[in-house]
């Protein structure tokens, strides 16, 4: 079994308030867990309204798949953040 962890690191840009940061993380989220079937949460940053740490984890018989899927998250968050700018991310199995 492998266990895939990756940190995501973002800025929001457009949030005033911690309210809009949820509104843009929520949607985010959901969006990340609908499409590569992973979990998601996040992880730092909950009290700052401009940045965000997202801990994204996947399992799998073989290493790979799990850091191809890690990969393909990294890509969708970069071209599709919808206000959230990619800025760091780290990709480390167990």
């Amino acid at each position: 079994m492998v266990i895939g962890s990756l940190a995501i690191d973002l800025f929001l840009r457009q949030s005033r308030s911690l309210k809009d940061k949820r509104r843009v993380l929520l949607s985010l989220k959901d969006r990340v867990r609908q499409k590569f079937n992973v979990g998601v949460a996040e992880v730092a940053f909950q009290d700052v309204r401009q940045r965000a740490r997202l801990g994204v984890v996947a399992v799998g018989a073989e290493r790979q798949p799990v850091e191809s899927a890690l990969s393909k998250v990294v890509e969708f968050v970069r071209f599709q953040g919808r206000g959230a700018e990619l800025l760091d991310f780290q990709i480390e199995f167990l």
